[in-house]
């Protein structure tokens, strides 16, 4: 079921959003080559705690037979799409990395996710990264009142498949606001006027995932980590916004 909010619950949803953009400008800094995945983690972790909220992607159930998810954030590098497991591995000049993290505040959720370059990095990685963002934006341009599902993701596959890219299909973006994972998916590809009708009081985390070679996908051994088959690069950025009568709203821009 697609739960439509009140607009106290989005007072509450909103103040769990606010904490996401303020831990993206604190870690920033500190997305730099020799930096590892753990301490990119460590400092959102802290900021959260700081601020009175819980990370919210920690003890997230995984597939049968793999353990829960043990980190504040998913921090991928480079071929790795989505839900990398913060660790050891040192970030070198020149690798993307894609921090996605989320936060519960007194009972209300936030989630956003942002790809960073390390570094100087190549033309090619932020051509993706820029079509990456731009193609979320044009979603959320979509995601008005009385449009449906499909008229986000064929937004977003308008803009990144002429442009040689490819939309990954199995991971997609999805409600949010009561919990970290609610109805309905919002996939990053379709067809426009198809699809679940858009409402008022929607909470939706829109996250394009765009690699640029194919769409295909494979899971790591850890059992979390998502890459791309073919070794390609991805990208990913996220936000959660609001559906209103009018604009949308972001809760999680800057």
């Amino acid at each position: 079921m697609v739960r439509i909010y009140s607009e106290r619950e989005f007072t509450g949803i909103r103040k769990a959003c606010e904490i996401l953009p303020k831990a993206f400008r604190l870690v920033a800094p500190s997305v730099q080559p020799g930096v590892s995945t753990a301490e990119l983690n460590r400092i959102v972790d802290s900021f959260i705690r700081s601020q009175g909220a819980v990370p919210s992607f920690i003890g997230v159930p995984g597939p049968q037979g793999v353990p829960p998810f043990p980190a504040c954030c998913c921090i991928s590098v480079n071929d790795e799409v989505v839900h990398g497991i913060p660790g050891a591995r040192l970030l070198q000049e020149g690798d993307m990395v894609k921090i996605d993290v989320g936060t519960r505040l007194d009972g209300f959720f936030g989630d956003s996710a942002r790809s960073f370059a390390v570094g100087q990095v190549s033309q090619e990685r932020q051509r993706l990264m820029r079509a990456t963002e731009e193609s979320l934006f044009l979603g959320i341009a979509a995601a008005r009142a009385g449009n449906r599902i499909g008229d986000i993701g064929a937004a977003v596959q308008g803009h990144v498949e002429p442009q040689g890219y490819s939309v990954v299909r199995e991971m997609v973006g999805h409600g949010v606001g009561g919990a970290v994972h609610e109805a309905p998916e919002v996939p990053n590809y379709g067809r426009a006027g198809h699809g679940l009708r858009l409402r008022p009081g929607m909470c939706l985390a829109l996250e394009p995932m765009i690699n640029a070679g194919g769409w295909r996908i494979r899971v790591l051994k850890d059992g979390w980590t998502v890459a791309t088959t073919d070794g390609s690069d991805s990208a990913h950025f996220e936000h959660q916004i609001r559906i209103t009568d009018g604009d949308p709203e972001i809760m999680t821009l800057d």
